[in-house]
């Protein structure tokens, strides 16, 4: 999933700025797709040049200007051509397996506080984006009453549906993080505990 897409189906519901977009990609409630402000302008920009998107700059009160984006004709055309496009999810870069991959260079403990962080992150957003799908479901979300309003209501329990589908995939997927992440919690615990029974002092002939 490119920026450039995210940031169509954003404007797809209703036109916003640089800085609401900013805002939106920023939040909490832990939405699919996140960027840095310093990739979000330039893609403005860049996106504003091919014609998927169009500006209309606003003044607020007597200097400052704002410029607002919407999507255009051709923007729509685009993203509705990488909807229908079979995905790419074959990838294989996962910064929390890469470096469970290297934990036997540290001590058991270590290794342990990285798994506990893992299934402690993991259940924050098992929690955040559960709440999410409910809020969707309820229709109670700033952009969804957006989009809903400029949908036909016959859509309106699809759209929300869909939607909250995409919130609760997240949420199992970081129920199974969190389930690996234990198992390697228990795994080791289980190195520590071997450990201590062949230290010095911890055997059956040990001095006393």
């Amino acid at each position: 999933m490119s920026l450039t897409h995210a940031i169509l189906g954003v404007l797809d519901a209703r036109p916003m700025n640089g800085y609401e977009l900013g805002q939106f990609f920023d939040s909490s409630a832990g939405w699919v797709w996140s960027a840095p402000r310093s990739q979000i302008y330039p893609t403005l920009r860049r996106m504003e040049g091919g014609g998927l998107i169009e500006a209309e700059r606003q003044v607020r009160g007597t200097k400052l200007e704002r410029r607002v984006y919407s999507i255009t004709e051709a923007g729509l055309a685009e993203l509705r051509r990488w909807v229908a496009a079979p995905p790419d999810s074959a990838s294989r870069r996962d910064p929390v397996l890469l470096q469970a991959l290297f934990l036997d260079m540290v001590e058991p403990d270590v290794a342990a506080k990285i798994f506990e962080h893992v299934i402690g992150e993991q259940e924050a957003v098992i929690s955040r984006w559960e709440q999410h799908a409910q809020r969707l479901l309820d229709k109670d979300t700033p952009l969804i009453r957006e989009r809903l309003g400029r949908r036909s209501p016959a859509e309106h329990d699809t759209i929300v549906a869909i939607k909250a589908h995409v919130f609760e995939g997240g949420a199992a997927m970081a129920k199974a993080r969190a389930e690996w992440a234990a198992a390697g919690l228990r795994l080791v615990r289980q190195e520590q505990a071997a450990q201590k029974i062949g230290s010095p002092g911890c055997g059956a002939d040990a001095d006393e």
